[in-house]
């Protein structure tokens, strides 16, 4: 969620705004961003230090949150 609100904020729109044009695209099998702002996105995984990928949504399960 950080990386994705630190692209909207860098393309200086609101969050809700880069989901709904993300889903969008999604629905019609388009890719969403560019290369330069696929770039981007790397450099925001990077400082984030996100390491997941599209894999490994398969594999993510919601907790209760009850232990934290």
């Amino acid at each position: 969620m950080k990386v994705l609100k630190a692209l909207a904020e860098h393309r200086d729109m609101s969050l809700g705004d880069l989901i709904e044009g993300i889903v969008l695209h999604a629905f019609e099998g388009q890719t969403p961003f560019s290369p330069t702002t696929l770039e981007t996105i790397g450099q925001l995984k990077r400082i984030y230090g996100l390491e997941l990928s599209a894999a490994d949504s398969h594999r993510l399960a919601e907790t209760s949150g009850e232990d934290e």
